[in-house]
This record gives C-alpha cells, sequence and structure tokens, in this order.
C-alpha cells in the first residue's frame, strides 16, 4: 500500500473541502430550519402601507402650517407651543413620549391646552433622551408632529 505525501497541494485541497462542506452546512441549516425562516412581506402590507401614508401626510400638513410648533425646556418640565392659527379647543388628539432605553416609562397624554401652551410636567419625565409624537384632528384634518428631546 502506498502511502500518502502530504504536500501543499494536498493541504489546500482539504481546506477547500473543509470551507466548502461548512458553507454547504450553513445555507442548508439556514434555509430548513424555521427560527431562521423571516419573511420581509407582512400580512397586511397594504393596510399598513396607507397607514403608514396617513402618518405622512399627518407630518406634512404640520410641516406645512405658516407659524411652527415651539417646543422648550422649562423649570417646571416640557412645553410645546401650538400655532396661533389654531382655536386650541378644537383639538383633538393625543401626546405620546416614549423613552428609547425604557419601554417601562412610555406615557401618553390627552392634548389639553392652556392659551395654546401644551406643559408636560416634571414628574412624568426622567433625564435622557425621549421621543415626542403629537398626533391630533383640527377641522377634520390629521397632523402629526415628532421630535427627539433630550430631557
Amino acid at each position: 500500500m502506498k502511502k500518502m505525501k502530504w504536500n501543499w497541494g494536498t493541504g489546500i485541497v482539504f481546506v477547500m473541502l473543509g470551507f466548502i462542506s461548512f458553507i454547504l452546512y450553513f445555507v442548508i441549516t439556514m434555509s430548513t430550519d424555521e427560527k431562521f425562516s423571516h419573511d420581509l412581506v407582512t400580512e397586511d402590507y397594504y393596510a399598513k402601507e396607507m397607514a403608514y401614508q396617513n402618518e405622512i401626510d399627518a407630518e406634512t400638513n404640520t410641516q406645512n402650517l405658516i407659524e411652527k410648533i415651539e417646543s422648550k425646556k422649562v423649570p417646571t418640565g416640557w412645553l410645546i407651543v401650538f400655532p396661533t392659527e389654531f382655536d386650541t379647543s378644537k383639538i383633538k388628539g393625543t401626546i405620546a413620549l416614549y423613552r428609547p432605553s425604557n419601554q417601562q416609562l412610555d406615557f401618553e397624554l390627552p392634548l389639553i391646552f392652556k392659551d395654546r401652551k401644551l406643559h408636560i410636567p416634571d414628574k412624568n419625565l426622567i433625564g435622557g433622551r425621549w421621543n415626542i409624537t403629537i398626533d391630533w384632528i383640527y377641522q377634520d384634518k390629521a397632523f402629526m408632529y415628532k421630535e427627539k428631546i433630550v430631557y
């Protein structure tokens, strides 16, 4: 029986066979295992697309306002001032505050104005980053204001 000789060529062939085997194992595992099955299309794609389009339209309505919404930190919390073109008694909507680092701190409030001003009390806010989303309807027209703040 002839003894097999190990040289560079034989080593390269075995490394390539090992690599090809690993890739085949990886591809077969990823394509047959249910826990790796991720579809990019959702069941209600059209409905979700329409909801997203409504959100884009609401944000566009807000951006087209003559006077912009003012937002600033005050000693008693966070103050948001609405434009004078709105009669705030006719606005219906909510303000949602999301804390990216802790879902437990997220909260939502109804829009209650005092002289075009919306005040978020200091007791509700903890220092750090917040995402504010104000969603409202005025004269049958949807509006949405989004801002990322650091309190």
